[in-house]
């Protein structure tokens, strides 16, 4: 969608269209529905009921990098298109259908290392496109299409790399895929090869280090008790 085109619809009629309540959100974190429009399923994000201070801040930031995002990795298979602003506190993007890992993993129990693959080299394109997502360990922001395809979705923690020095934007990526080597780990560690378990095992090496670091700068940060 070009940036100055008109948006496909407004908070009127997503008010007036069938909906479906994905995540609730709560406090800084948006409302997220399924919209059908004119047969055609979206994805928006609305800050609207959050506090005035929420809205105004986080809400205006987190939607403005991902709609962004999403511009940038228009065309890709298995990444949210036609992302556009509502208006000042929401968005919208194209569903991706889909089963979340988390859940496919509690249905299947398993996934196939075709499809691990597959998933990796969706996010080098992401990457080629530069830019990071950075919320790649969990489960939930990383699907199987119904086709058996795979797909990436919520990009409101991604980051562009573009202007990055090579070795930051190399680490960034690296720890990105090491959200996805760790399903390989869990899943299909035989057959990994040895590239992507070494680099599993550096960015979990890291991932300790900043566990250990957070830790003792917690305890820098608590005040002493008083005698009683």
């Amino acid at each position: 969608m070009a940036p100055n085109a008109p948006p496909p619809f407004d908070r009127a009629r997503i008010a007036a269209a069938e909906r479906a309540l994905l995540r609730d959100g709560r406090f800084a974190n948006a409302r997220v529905e399924r919209v059908r429009i004119d047969g055609v399923d979206w994805i928006v994000k609305d800050f609207a009921s959050r506090a005035f201070v929420v809205r105004q801040t986080v809400g205006r930031l987190l939607l403005g990098r991902e709609v962004r995002a999403l511009r940038r990795l228009e065309g890709l298979p298995g990444i949210p298109s036609q992302a556009f602003r509502v208006d000042a506190f929401a968005m919208a993007a194209r569903y991706v259908p889909g089963r979340t890992l988390g859940r496919v993993e509690i249905e299947d129990g398993r996934m196939s290392a075709e499809f691990l693959a597959a998933l990796e080299a969706l996010l080098q394109q992401v990457h080629a496109r530069g830019l990071v997502h950075l919320d790649t360990r969990g489960g939930n922001n990383l699907l199987m299409r119904p086709d058996g395809a795979p797909g990436i979705i919520d990009f409101q923690a991604a980051l562009s790399t573009r202007r990055m020095p090579a070795a930051l934007r190399e680490w960034f990526e690296g720890l990105d895929l090491g959200g996805i080597y760790k399903k390989w780990q869990r899943f299909q560690p035989d057959a990994m090869g040895a590239a992507r378990r070494a680099h599993f095992e550096r960015m979990n090496r890291w991932r300790r280090l900043w566990v250990i670091r957070g830790y003792f700068g917690l305890r820098r940060k608590v005040p002493p008790r008083t005698p009683d």
